[in-house]
């Protein structure tokens, strides 16, 4: 076995490991406020939502034909030199992912895997690598603005929509309501589920795709390949099966308590949004669209939104293409240094070791199915530490 085959296999690997923690950090855009509002049970939210990612992940390779298109010089290097900037780059989004679910914060997967990709690209090829602004291209036009835009859009609509909703049904029976818009929510989420594996599944198929194409397996006018579209539906359901509790819980308790007609406008609002863009191929952020949305809800019922909160939420949103670039620039450069295989089994070892830290770390303080919903509470410092284990939700 060749030693570029090796560092082929390890890309894989590695890209599939990244579509898990995809899974388990986004399952929060879809369940958690059907979670919060007790319309679907824990266990039973994310085994639905890992279905569907599954079912999803099949239904289009749209996004997946884009992933790094307009945003990276990668046609620039070739063979082992571009499997090693692609592995760099997933390490950064992956060890980023792992740190903000730590935290319980409810960041861009997508945004973690094109800025370990950025910062890879940088590190291999200079800044002249990267396609900053070029017409309908480049990382302000495909990236930054759609990461502005996305979560506005999706508060007003999600205000509008529930602001309808309770002047539509004021004077109704509140427990007949209430029933339902539980039920909706299943339809709702149901949909955001099945949006999110359109969504998000195809963004590590193309990572896949750009690395066979490296290595010289396909050619870059093949169609995907069935293994490579069933190996990620696989990954980002079981990932999603697991359930991303601590984020789970932000989103379903810490931003804005909801109720079931906020839950059913979010979900609709969200399904809508990443839908349409899966239509017209933009890897859009699912997490900042679903936040946006719920957001939303707690204006347009006018209740409270715990801004703390949603601050902390932005300051990740700031930081996570500057540090997964930085995280997968030091990848790239400790790869290139020592050099061969044996650059790359450091870096790969250096993310085991990471990512066995940060769960080992989050066991001090575990959030499951069993206290998600705990009430929360207004002295939780950053979201991760979790609920406090004393108290009944």
């Amino acid at each position: 076995m060749s030693a570029e085959l090796v560092v082929l296999l390890i890309v894989i690997v590695t890209a599939l490991a990244f579509d898990f923690t995809n899974g388990f950090h986004d399952t929060a855009n879809a369940m958690a406020t059907s979670i919060a509002t007790g319309a679907l049970k824990p266990k039973t939210a994310v085994a639905l939502a890992g279905v569907l990612n599954l079912v999803g992940a099949f239904l289009s390779v749209a996004v997946a034909a884009t992933v790094a298109k307009g945003i990276v010089r990668l046609n620039e290097v070739h063979g082992q030199d571009l499997l090693v900037i692609v592995f760099a780059g997933l390490v950064g989004g992956i060890l980023w992912n792992l740190l903000t679910w730590l935290l319980g914060l409810p960041s861009s997967s997508s945004h973690a895997l094109f800025g370990g990709l950025i910062g890879a690209t940088i590190a291999a090829l200079g800044w002249s690598g990267v396609i900053w602004v070029s017409g309908t291209d480049g990382v302000l036009v495909k990236i930054v603005l759609p990461a502005v835009l996305a979560p506005v859009v999706a508060a007003l609509v999600g205000a509008l929509g529930t602001f309808l909703v309770y002047r539509i049904t004021r004077g109704v029976n509140r427990e007949k309501t209430d029933e339902g818009f539980r039920w909706g929510q299943i339809g709702s989420a149901s949909l955001v589920s099945l949006a999110h594996g359109t969504n998000d599944a195809q963004k590590t198929m193309g990572v896949i795709f750009l690395a066979l194409v490296a290595y010289g397996s396909i050619e870059s006018t093949d169609h995907m390949p069935l293994w490579v579209m069933a190996s990620c539906a696989v990954a980002i359901a079981l990932g999603t099966y697991m359930g991303g509790w601590r984020i789970i819980r932000t989103l379903g308790k810490g931003l804005v308590e909801i109720e079931s007609p906020q839950g059913l406008s979010a979900e609709s609002t969200s399904a809508a949004i990443i839908l349409t863009s899966a239509h017209f191929g933009l890897p859009l952020s699912t997490t900042q669209t679903a936040t946006g949305a719920i957001l939303g809800t707690g204006l347009g019922k006018g209740a409270e939104v715990r801004w703390s909160v949603m601050g902390r939420m932005v300051v990740a949103w700031l930081l996570t293409l500057p540090a997964a670039g930085i995280v997968g620039a030091i990848c790239w450069a400790i790869a290139h240094l020592i050099g061969g295989l044996a650059g790359v089994l450091v870096v790969f070892a250096v993310l085991v070791g990471g990512a066995l830290g940060i769960y080992l770390y989050s066991r001090r303080t575990p959030v499951g199915h069993h206290n998600v919903n705990d009430e929360w509470a207004a002295a939780e410092p950053s979201d991760s530490t979790g609920p406090d284990q004393n108290r009944k939700g």
